[in-house]
C-alpha cells in the first residue's frame, strides 16, 4: 500500500488505527483528493513510530486506543523525534481527557472519528500548512475542562518567555487561545491577515511552540488567558 513516487506538492498521510476497515474508509476519502496521498498504514503506536521514521509523512491520523502502544504514547514519541510530521488525534470518544492528553503530547489537532469527509480533508490540509484545528463541538468543553481541572499554577513571576512578546503579539496570542481564526483576529485587531500570520509565526518561535493549538494549551497553563466568569 506504500508508494515511492509522490508529487512534491502532495501531502503525505500516514493512517494509524487498529481497525483495517476504518483505515480503508479514511484512505478512500483522502485518496479521492489530488493533493493528498496515503503513504502507509499502521495498526499500533509502535508500528506508527517506525513508519514515521521510514516514510516521513506530513500528517499522521492517529487513533487513541490501540494494542502494544496507544496513540498518546506514539504522539509523544513523534513529538520528541526529529520528525516534522504533525499528528491529528482521531477518537470515537467525545471525552476531554483524550483531547488534553493528545494535545499535551504534541498533537496538532483533535477530531472525532465521525467527522464529515470534507471536514477531515480540510483538517489534514490545515494541519499540513501549519494551522491546527479542534473539532468545533468539543472546543468549548475542552477549554472549560482545562480551566476547571487544571488551573494555572500560582507563581510570583510570569513565564519569562512572555516577556519576549510585544504588546501586539500578546493580543494575538490571546485571540489564538480563544479559538479565533486568522481572519477573525485580523477583523478584531484591525490588521491584515498577512500581518496576523507574521505575528503568529513570531509567537510560535518566541514561545518555542509547534503550532497554534499548543499556543492554546500554553495560554491556559500560564494564565495568559483567564476566564472572566468564575463558573466557566
Amino acid at each position: 500500500m506504500e508508494q515511492d513516487s509522490v508529487n512534491r506538492n502532495t501531502i503525505k498521510v500516514l493512517l494509524v488505527d487498529d481497525q483495517p476497515l476504518l483505515r480503508m474508509g479514511f484512505k478512500l476519502i483522502l485518496e479521492g483528493e489530488e493533493d493528498l496521498h496515503v503513504v502507509g498504514e499502521a495498526s499500533n503506536g509502535r508500528e506508527a513510530l517506525e513508519a514515521v521514521g521510514r516514510l516521513d509523512p506530513d500528517v499522521v491520523l492517529m487513533d487513541v486506543r490501540m494494542p502494544i502502544m496507544n496513540g498518546i504514547a506514539a504522539t509523544e514519541g513523534i513529538s520528541a523525534s526529529r520528525s516534522e510530521a504533525r499528528v491529528i488525534i482521531l477518537t470515537t470518544f467525545d471525552l476531554d481527557e483524550y483531547a488534553f492528553a493528545g494535545l499535551q503530547a504534541g498533537a496538532s489537532a483533535f477530531l472525532l472519528k465521525d467527522v464529515a469527509p470534507a471536514e477531515l480533508v480540510q483538517a489534514v490540509r490545515l494541519v499540513a500548512s501549519g494551522d491546527a484545528v479542534v473539532a468545533p463541538r468539543v472546543t468549548q468543553r475542552l477549554l472549560e475542562n482545562f480551566v476547571r481541572n487544571r488551573p494555572p499554577r500560582p507563581t510570583p513571576h510570569p513565564d519569562p518567555l512572555l516577556g519576549e512578546l510585544t504588546p501586539r503579539e500578546l493580543e494575538v496570542a490571546q485571540c489564538i487561545a480563544q479559538g479565533h481564526s486568522n481572519a477573525e483576529i485580523a477583523h478584531e485587531l484591525f490588521l491584515s491577515e498577512a500581518t496576523v500570520k507574521t505575528h503568529v509565526r513570531r509567537i510560535l518561535t518566541k514561545l518555542h511552540l509547534r503550532d497554534r493549538v499548543q499556543v492554546v494549551v500554553y495560554a491556559y497553563e500560564t494564565g495568559l488567558v483567564i476566564p472572566s466568569n468564575p463558573d466557566y
